[in-house]
């Protein structure tokens, strides 16, 4: 009887000891993933905000962890951590333990990708990469540039210069809309940043115009040295009413009827952005503004120059008077 009683003791010890030397054994053994899944395609997971314990472990058995999602789930329980796991795009790669797996959840470790935005880009390129991008999910999908400002909190704005050019880094499936959202509320700080430190002679009345000007100063170089120099060729030519005279804005104006050829006669052609045709700045801007071209529209460099032309290896050449110009064009220009 006292021997029946023993093994009645110590067979569930037993049994105990054995189950925990195998957890704690588990716990940090590589999980089978499902085939192909390798370290340039790792396995992902969405775990769902409000979703069980229960629930992410039998999601993530049925997504590529082969392991029975009841071994999943009594660790999470054994763990106490599993109010802790946090909702998100997740990724697993080979070599992924049930320990390390836990603890990404319950960091809230989830998968990141990058958005690039190029300086000078227009709105519709800005839109077609959000679009085409697998790593987002798409709710701008079939919208109108209309509907799409006013879903990202910006109805009744005109799109182009709003988002301000950089590399966001964002959470693997986050909305479209949130990539342009950011990266309004980008823009809108740096502009301001901008305009408060703007120097005191710009002949801009307001934040909207130095955005304006800034586009177009993106689009006229890419050279660091000369980006100053164009916003003070720019500023003197406002302060004496004179027209700015430049092509890109005109080809903005032209949209999809400019075929990399700009003409004389859309040259005269009059349109909102026809600066050869009107004064002053054109309605809107006409790209994505870089940080250093907000800079050269408040702060621009100190020239007495009214004309540039282009010499044809990315740089400008700079000229005080009309005579000094048309020698520069025909240097430059015609001789081309």
């Amino acid at each position: 009887m006292l021997r029946l009683l023993k093994l009645t003791i110590l067979l569930p010890l037993v049994a105990l000891l054995i189950a925990g030397a195998f957890g704690v054994w588990w716990v940090d053994e590589p999980l089978r993933l499902a085939p192909g899944v390798t370290e340039q395609t790792p396995l992902e997971v969405e775990v769902v905000s409000g979703q069980s314990a229960r629930g992410i472990a039998e999601r993530l058995s049925s997504s590529g962890v082969q392991t029975p999602w009841v071994l999943l789930y009594g660790w999470f329980r054994v763990s106490g951590q599993s109010r802790d796991i946090k909702a998100g795009s997740y990724e697993f790669a080979p070599g992924t333990t049930p320990r390390s797996l836990l603890s990404k959840l319950v960091r809230g470790e989830q998968a990141y990708r990058s958005v690039t935005l190029l300086e000078g880009w227009n709105h519709r390129q800005v839109f077609e990469l959000v679009r085409s991008s697998a790593d987002l999910k798409q709710d701008i999908e079939g919208m109108s540039t209309a509907d799409i400002m006013a879903l990202i909190g910006y109805p009744g704005r005109h799109p182009e210069g709003r988002f301000f050019p950089d590399t966001y880094r964002v959470t693997k499936r986050a909305t479209a809309s949130s990539v342009l959202r950011q990266a309004a509320q980008a823009m809108d700080k740096r502009l301001a940043d901008a305009w408060a430190q703007r120097d005191s002679t710009v002949p801009l009345r307001n934040p909207e115009e130095a955005l304006i000007l800034a586009s177009i100063i993106e689009k006229e170089t890419g050279l660091e040295s000369d980006r100053k120099r164009i916003g003070g060729v720019f500023s003197n030519r406002l302060r004496i009413g004179m027209r700015l005279q430049t092509d890109p804005s005109v080809i903005y104006g032209l949209g999809e009827r400019f075929d990399g050829n700009l003409r004389r006669d859309d040259l005269q052609n009059d349109t909102p952005y026809n600066t050869y045709t009107r004064a002053g700045l054109p309605p809107t801007p006409i790209a994505m503004p870089g940080a250093a071209s907000l800079r050269a529209a408040v702060q621009p460099g100190d020239t007495n120059a009214i004309y540039f032309v282009a010499r044809g290896d990315g740089s400008s050449q700079f000229s005080a008077t009309l005579e000094e110009h048309n020698a520069a064009v025909r240097r430059y220009i015609l001789r081309r």
